[in-house]
């Protein structure tokens, strides 16, 4: 195709006021098409292209019906014992399920699914994956049969536009998903569909990512992220864990700051967390956990409230404090 203005403008030129072409059978048409009208149609070519894409994000949500916009979560997941224990973080999940609409469907980002490229599950029945290590075995008794929504995995794959969306038949929903959305519905009656995190792209590129999923919000469906916006297993202090709201000054920074930025609306300092300075790169040694907290910030409108909800430090070095936008 031609890569400058210059190459076009040279082809232009190059137009008779009449071309004849000659099909495959035979037959000759006469192509009507002056340099004046060939401009034009170049003209309208962009629009043309929204009016396509504006007809293949209707066709890709013709499966959902329009509800009132749904909510936006955060969830601070932390240990994965949270599943089975009775705590105040629990209570937390349990209320803010109680004060949300039900959903139609879920759509999850776990900070626990990370891949090259971008996915989502799409069988009609996960498995309730146990991605942890050295747990009492009732950890791993626990199912939760949630139902997935292959016509939502296919839906986020039409939509998403800034990369390809590959639909999954093999992962299941790890702990970042079913430890807490277990506590919202327990009856695991509300369809799950989980989106990995591709690990080879920078925060910026996972927030315009989840920017093009916002029409889902206005379909009945939850979009969670499930991380921690403090997470740094490597300094744990294990002999604190029983402690209420044991934070290291530098996580206490962090957690701070982090919750300022949420507030004002400074989007932008948040995506480029890495130049927020010594208490941020302690705090986020590792994206994975950070990352989802992005995906739940870029799809908040600037009319919507922000609550904050289970923000406390566990251990010194972890927070729980998770996030609803209504």
């Amino acid at each position: 195709m031609y890569q400058t203005k210059k190459e076009l403008q040279f082809f232009v030129n190059k137009l008779p006021h009449k071309t004849i072409s000659t099909n495959r059978f035979g037959a000759k048409a006469i192509l009507c098409m002056n340099r004046k009208n060939f401009l034009k149609t170049l003209a309208i070519l962009p629009l043309a292209g929204i009016g396509m894409n504006l007809k293949n994000l209707s066709k890709a949500t013709q499966n959902f019906a329009n509800t009132e916009k749904m909510p936006v979560l955060f969830l601070g997941h932390g240990n994965p014992m949270n599943a089975i224990e009775e705590n105040e973080f629990v209570s937390g999940f349990r209320k803010v399920g109680r004060e949300i609409e039900k959903p139609t469907a879920i759509l999850c980002i776990s900070a626990h699914w990370e891949t090259k490229g971008t996915y989502v599950t799409a069988m009609e029945n996960p498995r309730t994956i146990h991605d942890f290590g050295g747990f009492p075995q009732a950890l791993y008794q626990v199912q939760y049969p949630a139902p997935g929504s292959p016509a939502l995995a296919k839906d986020v794959s039409s939509i998403v536009t800034q990369t390809s969306v590959g639909l999954d038949d093999k992962w299941g929903l790890d702990h970042g998903a079913w430890s807490v959305i277990k506590h919202l519905y327990p009856n695991a009656d509300v369809p799950i569909v989980q989106m990995s995190l591709d690990y080879s792209k920078p925060p910026q590129y996972h927030y315009e990512l989840a920017k093009e999923l916002a029409v889902l919000r206005q379909k009945g469906i939850l979009i969670v992220g499930s991380g921690n916006m403090v997470h740094n297993l490597g300094m744990v202090a294990w002999n604190k864990l029983n402690e209420t709201d044991y934070a290291y000054d530098w996580a206490a920074e962090a957690n701070e700051k982090m919750k300022q930025y949420i507030i004002n609306g400074n989007d932008a300092a948040l995506v480029n967390y890495a130049a927020q300075g010594k208490a941020f790169q302690l705090a986020i040694p590792t994206p994975e956990h950070y990352l989802p907290l992005l995906y739940t910030l870029a799809l908040r409108n600037n009319n919507e409230e922000v609550s904050l909800f289970n923000d406390k430090a566990v251990g010194g070095s972890l927070t729980m404090t998770s996030v609803k936008i209504a």
